[in-house]
C-alpha cells in the first residue's frame, strides 16, 4: 500500500533542497497555493542570506504582517523578501501591492507605505485604507514626500491661475479711514484795515471772492491825518536844506524832526511806494493806494466806495489759499495710531479721480462728546486754486504697523481655520507644502508672520483655495476616520 507523503515534509525537504542547490521544485496534487520561498531559479540566493520585507497571508487574500504570524485556522503567514514584491506569482497571489511595486522599478528599497490621502498613518507592510484604496510605497531617497505636500498638475497650476510671492521684509503700514471738510489755513488768513480814518475814494476789487495777487491795489482812501504827516515830513526836509550855516546843534535837532515825521508815517502804515515818492518829490500825496498783502480771495468785503472808515474797521478779509487744511474726524479707538507728522491721501468728492497728499499737523486735544471722534488736522498744497473751503474729503492716514523691516506675506497667502493659519510653501513642480505659521499684526493688504517661514520661501497668494481643497478633504477623512468622528460607536 502506498503511503501518502505529508505537506510539510515535503515543503521540509524542498527547502532542504534549495539550500542544497538541487533547484528543484515540488508541486503536491492540485494544490494552487504557491510558496514563493521556494527558489526554482539555479542562481537564486539562499534564503537565510536575504531580507524579509513583509509576511502575506497564506490564502491570497490582501492581508499582510510586519511580523510572523498565523491566520484563523494556524497556518504561517508566508515571508515576502526583498527583490520577490515585484514577482508576477506575487502579483498574482497579491494584486493590492504587485501593479504599484511594478511601475516603480529601478527606485530603490520600499521604506514603508503611506496614507493614500495624506493622513499621518503609515504601515511597514502594503495595506488598503477604510475606502479601500492602496498605501503608497515609498521608495529609499523620497522620504520627503511623505504626504504632506499637495500635487498639482503643472497644466492645472496654469489652467487655475496659481500665482506666488517671495516672503521678504517690508514696513507695514494700515490706514486709518476718516471723513473730513476743507478748511482755509488760520495762518493765512489777513484783516485788511487802517490805522487812520479817511473815505473810499475808489474801490479796485469790488466783489467777495475775486483772487487778489500779492500787492494787488484794493482801494484808493483819502485821509487828513495821512496828508498831514506827510506835509510835517516834506517841511522837517525842507527846514534842515535851507539852513545856511552849518551848526551842530540845529543839525540834531532838524535830523531829530525829520527822524520823528518818518516815524509817524510808518507807525500809520503808509505805504512804502508812496514813502520814496514823497522822498524823491518832496510832495505829499492826497489819496494812498492799499494793497493786498499776499496772494488769495476776498473771503469778505465791508468797503463801499465813498463811504467814511474809522480806524481798524475791517475793510476787507483775504485768505492765501496756497495751502488749505482738512479737519479730519477721527474715531476715538483710533487715536492711538494717529500722530504728528504721517502722511495721508486725500480724496475729494469734487475730484474722486485725484489723490492729494497731505501730513498731519496736529492732533486736537477733545474728543467730541457726540460722536466719539476727534478733529485732526491735514495740511494739503492747494497751488492751484481749486480745492475750494467746505468741500468735504475722505482721508486715509498711513499708520505704521509693528516694527520696521517686518517679515510679512500677503493677506491673501493665508488660509485660517480659525484655530490655526496656513500658508503653501511652492516646493517646484506642481508641489505645495502647507505650513502652520504664527502671525502678528495686521496691515494694509500683509500681516505680519512671526514663526513659521524664512526670507526667500514662496507662498502662494492666488488660487490658494483651490489648492487647499485637498487639504479640506484630508480633514474630512481625519475626522471620519478618528475615534470620535462619525460612526464612532457603531
Amino acid at each position: 500500500m502506498r503511503r501518502l507523503i505529508p505537506l510539510s515534509f515535503l515543503a521540509i525537504f524542498g527547502a532542504l533542497a534549495a539550500i542544497g542547490g538541487a533547484g528543484l521544485g515540488y508541486w503536491v496534487g492540485q494544490k494552487k497555493t504557491v510558496d514563493v520561498t521556494l527558489a526554482t531559479d539555479a542562481h537564486a540566493a539562499p534564503a537565510t542570506e536575504r531580507t524579509v520585507l513583509y509576511y502575506k497571508d497564506p490564502t491570497g487574500k490582501p492581508d499582510y504582517s510586519a511580523e510572523p504570524k498565523k491566520d484563523a485556522e494556524g497556518r504561517d503567514y508566508m515571508p515576502v523578501y526583498e527583490g520577490d514584491e515585484k514577482d508576477t506569482q506575487t502579483a498574482a497571489v497579491a494584486p493590492a501591492v504587485a501593479p504599484k511595486e511594478a511601475s516603480r522599478k529601478g527606485k530603490g528599497r520600499v521604506l514603508y507605505y503611506r496614507n493614500p490621502m495624506g493622513l499621518p498613518d503609515t504601515s511597514p507592510v502594503p495595506k488598503k485604507d477604510s475606502m479601500g484604496m492602496d498605501y503608497i510605497a515609498v521608495y529609499e531617497g523620497e522620504e520627503s514626500d511623505d504626504g504632506s505636500t499637495v500635487k498639482v498638475s503643472l497644466d492645472r497650476v496654469q489652467r487655475l491661475g496659481v500665482r506666488t510671492e517671495p516672503v521678504t521684509r517690508r514696513n507695514l503700514m494700515r490706514p486709518v479711514r476718516a471723513v473730513g471738510t476743507v478748511q482755509f489755513d488760520e495762518r493765512r488768513l489777513t484783516v485788511v484795515s487802517t490805522k487812520f480814518e479817511g473815505w473810499i475814494e475808489k474801490l479796485h476789487v469790488n466783489a467777495t471772492g475775486e483772487s487778489v495777487k500779492r500787492g494787488q491795489a484794493l482801494m484808493d482812501v483819502y485821509s487828513p491825518e495821512l496828508v498831514q504827516a506827510q506835509q510835517e515830513y516834506v517841511l522837517a526836509w525842507k527846514a534842515a536844506g535851507a539852513r545856511q550855516t552849518p551848526n551842530a546843534s540845529t543839525d540834531d535837532s532838524a535830523r531829530r524832526l525829520i527822524d520823528g515825521a518818518l516815524q509817524r508815517l510808518r507807525n500809520l502804515d503808509f505805504p512804502a511806494d508812496h514813502l520814496q515818492r514823497l522822498q524823491r518829490e518832496g510832495v505829499a500825496s492826497r489819496v494812498v493806494t492799499l494793497r493786498s498783502p499776499f496772494n488769495g480771495i476776498v473771503l469778505e468785503k465791508k468797503a463801499i466806495e465813498g463811504i467814511r472808515f474809522i480806524a481798524g474797521e475791517p475793510l476787507y478779509r483775504v485768505a492765501d489759499v496756497s495751502t488749505v487744511w482738512i479737519i479730519a474726524e477721527v474715531f476715538e479707538q483710533d487715536l492711538a495710531n494717529v500722530d504728528v507728522g504721517q502722511s495721508a491721501k486725500v480724496i475729494l468728492k469734487a475730484y474722486p479721480d485725484r489723490p492729494y497728499q497731505g501730513r498731519t499737523t496736529f492732533v486736537y486735544p477733545t474728543v467730541s462728546r457726540e460722536t466719539r471722534t476727534a478733529k485732526v488736522r491735514i495740511e494739503i498744497p492747494n497751488p492751484t486754486g481749486e480745492i475750494k473751503a467746505d468741500m468735504y474729503a475722505n482721508v486715509e492716514i498711513e499708520s505704521p504697523v509693528g516694527r520696521p523691516d517686518t517679515l510679512a506675506v500677503p493677506d491673501s497667502a493665508v488660509i485660517d481655520s480659525g484655530t490655526r493659519q496656513v500658508v503653501l510653501i511652492e516646493r517646484g513642480e506642481g508641489k505645495y507644502e502647507p505650513r502652520v505659521v504664527r502671525l502678528g499684526r495686521k496691515g494694509e493688504n500683509f500681516i505680519e508672520v512671526l514663526d513659521g517661514i524664512a526670507v526667500g520661501e514662496r507662498v502662494v497668494v492666488s488660487a490658494n483655495f483651490l489648492i487647499d481643497a485637498e487639504s479640506n478633504l484630508r480633514a474630512a477623512l481625519r475626522a471620519f476616520s478618528s475615534p470620535d468622528g462619525p460612526g464612532a460607536g457603531k
